[in-house]
């Protein structure tokens, strides 16, 4: 894998650029090639091998997106390591907890990190979750500003360890499903888990789909702004584009820094060709207007592409017209983690043909999607909604859940045996093209961030004041959505704003600040059937401001909680207002 995402570029082509690091102080691009990626990659895999890293260990990386977090994926990759990227905007409670879960021997992470204009705390939320982890025997550090941080026997200094190591590393000879990575997902239930990749069919997949979705021609410089720390980077910023012999844009800062022209600068100035991003983005973007588009030459861009939610009308159209000038082909792009790449997109097709806005459309090869119905049943013909499940494997999917296969099958393959079951709703259209509706279970997607809302009450639960809680998803302008909490608190409870405030904190510390609901209501008592099961259907409803159509409410223990919980929302949304 390494030797087909460096070696073989650079036996043919030292000197083409891999990456071009868009650091969050604009202007200050840094070019790495293939070469001196190589060089990179080799010599980090040789201090990982030093300090005892070996085929199989699990290694944690906590770091923003930059030359040297690819290389450190593509030096596990080389040793046969196996890493798990952990998102650098995780809580040291989230870090600890993917540690654990994977046994990791050993983190790399940086001193600090830089998005946006301020500094993160990286070294000293790896010191605070490592605590608790000892699986971890060694910490390597690297210095992304100057500031010193503290350092104990456990931790390394990772570029003075890089010069002394040797500049060749031979790479381990791996089987095409041996783990190439872990990365840990949010479910319906529970704690996150920990997707498996592997090697040849990940690989496959990723440059495959890279190749043909987006239009990759060679040359062709490719931007995708996703961190390293979701699948997208994983597959779009790292292993397909480096496979295919690519130069992909590595971008450090946010879509406002320094202003919201940042996007539409940097394509000018590092003439990007593709150009794939997040409709949350998009919508934040649409709301400072056209002229932060428009003050910037993007004649350069050729293929437009969005992920991690389904994009909404408004935001297609800006990004179509405005962001594209109506001439860049705009592929909407369904996938997951457990897919490994993009499953359903408008791209590759005939050429020339149509593009439905705001729809993912056609399945790509060996992609077989169906349809089925409550009852299981395939549903056959067009113009039909149902579960979206995938018939047939492809080389990207999943190969289970680091220690919990029973929980892969369990939630995958058991709602209909047979086939992938995505989570997803989809829509049928008339000419036979794939709309995707949205999740069908407790999962709600935040900004493109996908958690389940079981994570936020579990989290929520550790009040001492705060028996019960659940969450809902609900429509919001931006995020796409928002969580929104009803909690009833301990009898004695006096100051609910409090509460309020502790509670959001303690989300942000145990899960991500993205996490953190926008809403929190009290209320008397939650709905529940006579087992005890919060009808979450019906909070919804309520918060979407449907309750003239609450439907079936027989099951409920008390029918009388839904005017109390009613109420409560009026005087909230009320209160709000004024």
């Amino acid at each position: 894998l390494a030797v087909n995402c460096l070696d073989r570029h650079v036996e043919k082509s030292p000197n083409r650029v891999a990456l071009i690091w868009e650091r969050d102080e604009p202007g200050t691009a840094v070019h790495v090639t293939y070469r001196e990626l190589l060089d990179l990659t080799c010599r980090l895999a040789n201090t990982l091998k030093k300090y005892g890293i070996q085929k199989g260990d699990k290694v944690a990386i906590y770091m923003p997106v930059s030359p040297l977090s690819v290389a450190a994926m593509l030096a596990c990759a080389r040793i046969g390591a196996v890493h798990t990227v952990v998102f650098a905007g995780f809580s040291a409670e989230s870090l600890a907890g993917r540690i654990m879960d994977s046994g990791c021997k050993a983190v790399i992470t940086y001193n600090q990190g830089v998005r946006g204009g301020r500094i993160i705390e990286l070294k000293t939320t790896v010191d605070e979750a490592v605590k608790n982890c000892p699986s971890v025997k060694h910490v390597f550090v690297a210095q992304r500003t100057d500031s010193k941080v503290q350092m104990t026997d456990r931790d390394v200094p990772l570029e003075e360890e890089m010069a002394k190591a040797a500049s060749e590393c031979a790479p381990e000879s791996m089987d095409s499903e041996d783990m190439l990575f872990m990365l840990y997902t949010s479910g319906s239930t529970g704690k996150p888990k920990g997707i498996v990749h592997t090697q040849a069919g990940y690989l496959l997949y990723a440059a495959v789909t890279h190749k043909y979705v987006f239009d990759y021609q060679q040359g062709d410089v490719f931007g995708c702004v996703a961190d390293i720390g979701w699948i997208t980077g994983h597959s779009y910023v790292v292993y397909g584009p480096l496979c295919n012999g690519a130069t992909s844009v590595l971008f450090e800062s946010t879509p406002v820094y320094p202003d919201p022209g940042r996007y539409w600068e940097v394509v000018q100035r590092l003439k990007i060709n593709q150009f794939y991003g997040a409709p949350t983005a998009i919508r934040l973007l649409l709301n400072y207007g056209e002229e932060w588009v428009k003050k910037y030459d993007r004649s350069s861009l050729k293929t437009l592409g969005s992920v991690g939610e389904p994009i909404n009308h408004e935001a297609w159209q800006w990004f179509y017209h405005v962001v594209g000038e109506g001439r860049c082909t705009l592929v909407d792009t369904w996938w997951q983690t457990e897919t490994g790449g993009i499953c359903i997109a408008p791209r590759p097709s005939e050429e020339k043909a149509e593009i439905v806005p705001a729809m993912a459309m056609r399945p790509f090869f060996g992609i077989v999607p169906v349809l089925m119905d409550e009852n299981g049943k395939v549903i056959e013909g067009n113009d039909v909604s149902g579960a979206l499940c995938i018939a047939q494997p492809w080389p990207g999917m999943a190969r289970t859940i680091y220690g919990d296969n029973q929980r892969f099958v369990d939630s995958y393959f058991k709602a209909y045996p047979g086939y992938y079951f995505t989570g997803d709703g989809a829509y049928r259209t008339k000419n036979g093209y794939y709309q995707i509706t949205g999740r069908m279970d407790d999962v709600i997607n935040i900004s493109g961030h996908r958690l389940g809302t079981a994570e936020i009450e579990d989290a929520m639960a550790d009040h001492p004041d705060v028996p019960e809680t659940a969450v809902i998803g609900f429509p919001h302008k931006i995020k796409g959505e928002g969580a929104f909490a009803f909690i009833v608190l301990k009898e004695q409870t006096a100051h609910a704003d409090r509460v309020k405030e502790e509670l959001k904190t303690i989300v942000a510390s145990k899960i991500a600040k993205y996490a953190v609901p926008d809403h929190i209501l009290v209320v008397k008592r939650l709905p529940k059937t006579r087992s005890g099961k919060i009808m979450r259907r019906l909070l919804r409803k309520v918060v979407t401001e449907q309750s003239s159509n609450m439907g079936d409410v027989t099951t409920l223990d008390d029918p009388s909680v839904i005017k109390e919980i009613l109420d409560a929302y009026q005087k909230y949304k009320e209160k709000s207002s004024s």
